[in-house]
């Protein structure tokens, strides 16, 4: 009898600890907290409205906050797929590009041409003119201003479905027009002329399409109302000295 009282008191004394710790509530694990993006959006660094009549507005807001944003978000999904490529800069991905995969191609050169194209431009009338030293250069490598933006529109005009035209500083030193399909650039060490991007235009049809339709050698002549020469400028100063140095 002495034996079952002791039981079940010992019994009584450990069902609380056990029905305590059964109830307890397991532990959970804080929420991951995702990795930073690579690379992001940069807002655009004039108003959406700020290059009518030559762009509209409507174009800008989709150009920019829908597919550039996208060739950004799948960017980034790209490069997260790769460890070897994380924290390498576009520039460095520009120079190994035949080597990494079409997705990183076309949106890495995506982004990177987009955002060259938006700081090309600026509000109608405040685009100014080309430095002397890149006007001088424009003479001797074009005939004239008018006789470029004639070969500029041309490259423009004949590049068949999307792509891009481009001034660039060839290796040479000397100004040069050139044209590259879908987002290659002249950074891309796969293109057959490469060079240092002065100023390019996006021909794909979502640049110009809403106001456009297909006239896109309309889009090409009202572009230069946009156009910032001053940044166009300082960046030929800039591929010269690097040359000279």
């Amino acid at each position: 009898m002495s034996h079952r009282l002791a039981l079940t008191a010992l019994l009584a004394l450990a069902l609380p600890t056990a029905l305590a710790q059964s109830s307890a509530t397991p532990p959970v694990a804080p929420p991951a907290v995702p990795a930073p993006a690579a690379f992001t959006l940069a807002p655009l660094p004039y108003p959406h409205d700020a290059l009518e009549p030559a762009i509209d507005t409507r174009t800008m807001q989709i150009h920019h906050g829908k597919h550039h944003q996208a060739y950004v978000d799948n960017l980034n999904r790209a490069v997260a797929a790769d460890p070897s490529l994380r924290g390498l800069t576009l520039e460095a991905l520009m120079a190994r590009m035949s080597t990494l995969p079409a997705a990183v191609r076309n949106n890495g050169g995506g982004h990177w041409n987009h955002d060259f194209f938006w700081r090309t431009m600026t509000r109608p009338g405040q685009g100014g003119a080309p430095s002397a030293a890149l006007a001088a250069a424009i003479d001797r490598d074009f005939g004239s201003l008018d006789k470029f933006k004639a070969a500029f529109k041309t490259a423009g005009t004949g590049r068949f479905g999307s792509g891009w035209a481009w001034l660039i500083v060839g290796a040479d030193g000397r100004l040069q027009i050139t044209s590259t399909p879908n987002q290659d650039n002249p950074l891309m060490d796969l293109v057959a002329e490469r060079g240092t991007p002065l100023l390019g235009n996006d021909v794909w049809e979502h640049a110009y399409y809403l106001q456009y339709q297909n006239r896109r050698g309309d889009y090409l002549d009202a572009w230069w109302q946009v156009v910032d020469w001053s940044v166009v400028s300082q960046r030929y100063a800039a591929a010269i000295a690097g040359k000279r140095g």
